[in-house]
């Protein structure tokens, strides 16, 4: 049986539901049961998980996880406009984008930086969950304090 291009563009439901039965699963199970994870919450109108957790370097960042048709999108609110060495900040972060695992940093229109990356659902499962929120948890911890110092300290 051969797929014709209209058949790969289709999403598969058995796909969806089993990721969507996953992240409720695995999210809401053991991921919030994390020392370092301080809440985990689902908006069923998105479908979107919030995985707020804490770190040494800020008060706590949250994963926002986006389930669609074909993929897991997720982002991270990061960083506002750096004040100062806007240059620096970016080098800075393209060196960590270069050390990252399935999440990559990305400036918006208005200069915030995000945290974002997705994975197809094919791939998704418990294990490249808690890599991509092990990424992410130590991308912030790793970065966090340096850019924060570069973008927001004049001297």
């Amino acid at each position: 049986m051969s797929l014709t291009a209209s058949d790969a563009d289709t999403p598969d439901p058995r796909r969806y539901q089993a990721a969507l039965d996953l992240l409720h699963r695995h999210l809401e199970g053991s991921v919030a049961h994390e020392p370092f994870v301080q809440t985990v919450e689902f908006d069923e109108s998105i479908p979107r998980w919030y995985v707020r957790f804490g770190c040494d370097g800020r008060d706590a960042a949250t994963i926002y996880f986006d389930l669609r048709q074909r993929s897991l999108h997720h982002e991270v609110y990061f960083l506002p406009d750096p004040l100062y060495r806007r240059e620096a900040v970016y080098a800075l972060l393209l060196k960590a984008n270069h050390q990252s695992y399935g999440t990559h940093a990305s400036i918006a229109a208005d200069g915030e930086v995000y945290l974002t990356g997705r994975t197809l659902l094919e791939h998704l499962d418990a294990a490249e969950l808690d890599r991509l929120i092990g990424s992410i948890y130590q991308y912030t911890e790793r970065w966090f304090p340096t850019l924060v110092r570069l973008a927001f300290r004049p001297d």
